[in-house]
């Protein structure tokens, strides 16, 4: 089987699967489900770089495997799956396809740029420290989950024009070139337990309806031509 098989890429796996999970969630309106899983991808990126780092005899084809695979599946983690719950969310039309389209655009190009700075030590002060150039896209999922909390205290069409505000400001942050300090565990921890904590008294305690506009379903689809 081709690949590297250890322990420091299982949470850049379980992330994977985590948004995965959450596109079939968000697909069926289960928005709340669907945000929960988006954190938890979250969750997961913050850390299987520390984790992957505890193994010290990594060959250079094996670091490598892990920034290519760690990228790959933020295209899909924090990429794709954020612009498909704000299109089922209601982002729709000309205007809509368009801050999509350039939310993911600027994702791609923001992680493969990151893939050649990292690779070239390019990430590090002389003074040791890292940072990053542009917002991380795993960013989106605090962003969103924040922003998702808004809906359940504003008009749906309030909600849905700070989820196009959403999508077109943070994909400019991805590609503006400035640099970010990369975040201390104290300020990891902080961010963890905030969201957590907003999560869990979103799911226990809101009760208010998510209305949204539907995609057609795939058999009115085939109507429509016949």
């Amino acid at each position: 089987m081709i690949g590297f098989y250890d322990y420091t890429v299982i949470l850049t796996y379980v992330s994977l699967a985590s948004s995965v999970i959450g596109m079939t969630q968000a697909i069926h309106g289960r928005f709340k489900v669907a945000v929960v899983l988006l954190a938890f991808s979250g969750l997961c990126d913050m850390f299987d770089g520390k984790i992957a780092r505890t193994k010290k005899n990594r060959s250079d084809d094996a670091k490598a495997f892990g920034i290519q695979i760690d990228s790959l599946c933020d295209v899909v983690c924090f990429g794709a799956f954020p612009a498909l719950i704000c299109y089922l969310l209601g982002v729709r039309g000309f205007l809509g396809m368009t801050v999509i389209a350039l939310y993911c655009v600027s994702s791609v190009i923001r992680l493969a740029f990151f893939n050649v700075m990292e690779m070239n030590n390019a990430l590090i002060t002389e003074e040791g420290e890292k940072f990053y150039r542009g917002l991380p896209i795993t960013s989106m999922a605090v962003a969103l989950p924040l922003v998702f909390m808004i809906q359940f205290f504003v008009p749906d069409r309030v909600f849905v024009v700070c989820l196009y505000l959403l999508l077109l400001v943070v994909g400019l942050l991805f590609i503006v070139d400035f640099r970010f300090r990369k975040p201390s565990n104290l300020t990891l921890a902080f961010l963890v337990s905030a969201i957590t904590a907003a999560l869990v008294l979103m799911l226990l305690y809101t009760r208010y309806p998510i209305h949204i506009r539907r995609a057609p379903m795939i058999s009115q689809i085939f109507k429509s031509f016949r």
